[in-house]
């Protein structure tokens, strides 16, 4: 009889909510029930239930929502509707309360309550981690764990919590498995960094789509494999598939760090078929691809023309003028960046510091350094801090960065050798026999001297005219015997922080992407 009422009801209202366009259509709809049906026949709120999750109405969900919570009628279909709505509304902690309600109510769940609920579980793993097991273990005392729905979304789970060796056993038992669910063990083995394992699953797949395809990309971008990334790229052509927009982003992201600038240039003309400057993703990719290439006139017209500027896009073009030197318009940029409303971030002060750096305006690096953390909101990492303490060095003010070491970094025995070599190597430049004398005797006493700070404190001896100390620093190298290891300088280790942070802002962006 409920099912007989339930399918008249909603046959009554198919043409009705086929009309529904506003919150004041569902609302009379639902009057018409409440004055018709629901008295008699409470399930019969189940078609206009369904129809506001499938609508994919926020206000309509909404109201819904509301109406569901004071029913005093419930079921196993209505709770799995809600927990779909809830999915897809992007509420996946109400989506587990629902799902914690069904079971406090007695409710059976059945193979339609776990792909949604799984997803939730999904989308909370650091709030709420073990939700996802507590699932698995009802699924499976429900006999259920064949459903290849219920599966695929177990693998995914455990993907995402990086959990491959159960996801491989779910993916290994299941006998037809589609591209979705290969496509899902790729990602996940991409994800923490098993590039080999994911190549190995690609290779077997009997058919391939572009997200797939798409997945592999960001494995080995992920891995800085760049040159694969390229070779994928012309395979998935030769294949005769289309590029989506994380396929063009990953394969920017290699052009940019590859130099290649010819097949950027190839990807641009493609991306002008997604509306690139609408899509805030691929455009920021441009503009880090000309800019990493050493074309600031492309970037900045690439910059210019998009729809919408966020943080990420500000970032690449700010550090695009830095890398090439142009620390004037860097600082100009981000003044039009915090005009504009964006918040800037590690990444953007990174790069304005050593852009400050390279043409020695001190004044402004350390009015920004300042401002970081008291306006900006920014907490200072060592990065930062590293920027400074070159910026200072290499304007010839080795007191103040001696002094800086010393009040924000903790003092010599907390830094590394890049910013001891920094400052020695700008004691050697200007001469400052005293500060770069105190700097030796320190990392002397601290026994961490290396073979790079023995030849500076070897230099700044020799070239004062202060042989005794000279002799006993290369005596010590001798005794030591030191052999010379490869180094960089602090730039050289801020360039590849910034790259480092880059790359990080770029795989989100594939995340939101894919």
């Amino acid at each position: 009889m409920i099912r007989i009422a339930v399918s008249e009801t909603h046959s009554a209202l198919t043409p009705f909510t086929q009309k529904c366009r506003t919150l004041n259509h569902l609302k009379e709809l639902h009057c018409q029930l409440l004055k018709h049906y629901l008295p008699e026949t409470p399930s019969a709120i189940t078609p206009l239930l369904s129809f506001a999750v499938n609508s994919r109405n926020p206000s309509f969900f909404n109201y819904l929502r509301i109406v569901f919570q004071n029913l005093g009628y419930q079921s196993t279909f209505l709770y799995n509707t809600m927990i779909r709505g809830y999915m897809q509304s992007d509420l996946p902690i109400p989506a587990v309360l629902c799902y914690k309600d069904m079971l406090r109510d007695k409710l059976i769940v059945n193979n339609y309550t776990f792909p949604p609920l799984i997803k939730a579980c999904s989308m909370i793993l650091n709030e709420f981690g073990q939700r996802g097991f507590s699932v698995h273990a009802h699924l499976l005392k429900m006999g259920l764990q064949h459903d290849r729905f219920i599966v695929a979304s177990l693998i995914e789970f455990y993907s995402l919590n990086h959990e491959m060796d159960r996801a491989r056993m779910l993916f290994d038992e299941i006998p037809n498995r589609d591209v979705v669910m290969w496509t899902t063990m790729i990602d996940g083995y991409g994800k923490i960094g098993e590039v080999g394992k994911a190549r190995l699953l690609f290779e077997e797949m009997p058919e391939r789509n572009v997200i797939s395809w798409s997945a592999m990309m960001a494995a080995y971008s992920r891995a800085s494999d760049f040159k694969e990334v390229l070779c994928l790229y012309r395979g998935m052509e030769e294949d005769g598939l289309k590029p989506n927009e994380s396929v063009l982003v990953s394969v920017l992201t290699a052009c940019a760090h590859l130099g290649a600038l010819a097949q950027g240039l190839l990807v641009h003309s493609f991306a002008k078929h997604y509306n690139y400057k609408s899509n805030p993703i691929l455009a920021t990719a441009l503009v880090d691809m000309y800019s990493k290439c050493g074309r600031m006139e492309s970037a900045s017209s690439v910059f210019e023309a998009m729809t919408y500027k966020d943080t990420g896009a500000w970032n690449a073009i700010i550090s695009g003028f830095a890398m090439n030197g142009n620390a004037v318009k860097s600082v100009q940029l981000f003044d039009r960046m915090i005009a504009s409303g964006n918040r800037p971030n590690e990444t953007t002060f990174v790069a304005l510091l050593s852009a400050c750096t390279h043409a020695e305006m001190v004044d402004v690096g350390l009015s920004l350094f300042a401002r970081m953390g008291s306006v900006y909101g920014v907490e200072p990492r060592f990065e930062h801090r590293a920027c400074v303490v070159d910026l200072l060095a290499r304007a010839g003010k080795l007191e103040d960065a001696e002094k800086f070491i010393e009040e924000n970094m903790g003092g010599i025995e907390k830094v590394d050798a890049n910013v001891w070599g920094a400052l020695l190597g700008a004691c050697r430049v200007y001469g400052n026999v005293e500060v770069g004398d105190r700097i030796w005797r320190k990392l002397s006493n601290m026994k961490v001297t290396d073979h790079g700070t023995c030849v500076l404190a070897y230099n700044i001896y020799k070239e004062a005219g202060r042989d005794i100390e000279a002799k006993c620093v290369r005596k010590l190298i001798e005794e030591m015997r030191i052999k010379k290891q490869p180094g960089c300088s602090v730039i050289e280790t801020i360039a590849s922080t910034l790259s480092v942070l880059h790359t990080e802002e770029s795989k989100k962006n594939q995340i939101l992407l894919h």
